[in-house]
């Protein structure tokens, strides 16, 4: 997830919400083989197919209700634009609301609104935990709840879960690690100990290097904020004066392990992989000692879980859990990913 400028991620306090008119893929995952370096591409991002016709609910425009986990984060603001995407062509309104990284803030802005009326919940929930008992008044209330990207520790408080499977993506960057090492020496995480995605990256990275026969040297907390995970991947670096790998669970922790490394003049010894494409991987990519970056599909979660809460608002049935598949960017194959770097 990439640290840059909201676009369709609107911060709202507890008594605002602003409404904007848009009238008018357990995850699958693949290293794909196509070639072409650099960030430079025509590409754009794909548009979304098959998309529903929004009813209209109680006599009203259908109405999405958007909840993200940040508006500094691109692929937070991705993910909108992909919500956005299918509201456009389906005829619905769109809320939308911060959680500014705070999984009360979130609460907050479910409770405004369903106060609302919306006809449906799309939620990147912060907490696995903390928040089950919103989406289950949600539910009560007679609104569909759309689970985004993260998940809720109890599956009956939503209706579908959009999202890749983290603890598999972590396995597969594991494997290039694994490549990169031929199973030999120890390896750094940052990580964001505040994140249940990012601890699953990290537990699912952490079983299978360890069954190919590395160690884990260090973990330290990035917050999932840029700069704490620059101050933690460089405490990192000064406890381990011969790190030779690092692994980041996440965009945050991923251009603070990057920004380290450079600070410290370590790109010559210090192999990285981790979650998230951005300018600063990308550079860290062609650069050479970023060798493998997960790559969501931003856009294609907020496809599939606005056309997800449009059917259910609509009385139609979908999918619990629907899958969007995962890729591996390396230099081999950045520039077929260029359109992430471009579009917010």
């Amino acid at each position: 997830m990439i640290k840059g400028k909201a676009v369709f991620a609107i911060a709202v306090s507890a008594a605002m919400l602003l409404s904007f008119s848009a009238c008018g893929d357990g995850g699958s995952s693949s290293a794909d083989s196509a070639t072409g370096s650099g960030s430079a591409s025509s590409m754009k991002r794909p548009q979304p197919t098959n998309v529903p016709k929004a009813c209209t609910v109680n006599g009203k425009t259908l109405t999405l209700g958007v909840v993200s986990i940040d508006e500094q984060t691109a692929f937070f603001n991705q993910l909108n634009t992909g919500i956005k995407d299918v509201a456009t062509i389906a005829g619905a309104k769109i809320n939308f609301v911060s959680g500014k990284d705070d999984a009360a803030t979130q609460v907050t802005g479910i409770e405004n609104l369903m106060s609302s009326k919306v006809s449906a919940l799309i939620v990147d929930p912060y907490d696995m935990n903390a928040l089950v008992p919103a989406f289950k008044s949600a539910k009560s209330a007679g609104i569909p709840v759309v689970s985004v990207d993260g998940q809720v520790a109890d599956a009956s408080s939503y209706d579908a879960q959009v999202g890749t499977a983290n603890k598999e993506g972590g396995a597969e960057l594991a494997s290039h690690m694994l490549k990169l090492s031929g199973g030999k020496g120890a390896v750094g995480i940052v990580g964001a100990l505040n994140s249940t995605i990012q601890i699953q990256r990290q537990q699912g990275f952490e079983d299978a290097v360890k069954a190919g026969g590395m160690t884990i040297s260090t973990v330290v907390d990035g917050q999932n904020q840029a700069d704490k995970a620059q101050t933690a991947a460089e405490n990192l670096l000064t406890a381990n004066p011969n790190p030779k790998y690092i692994y980041a669970t996440g965009e945050p922790a991923l251009n603070g392990a990057i920004a380290a490394v450079k600070s410290q003049g370590r790109q010559n010894d210090v192999q990285i992989v981790g979650w998230d494409l951005s300018q600063t991987s990308a550079s860290g990519l062609t650069a050479g000692f970023v060798k493998a970056v997960v790559q969501q599909n931003s856009f294609g979660f907020g496809q599939e879980s606005a056309k997800a809460a449009i059917n259910l608002a609509c009385g139609k049935t979908v999918k619990k859990d629907i899958s969007v598949p995962i890729n591996i960017v390396t230099a081999e194959n950045l520039k077929k990913y260029s359109y992430f770097l471009k579009e917010s």
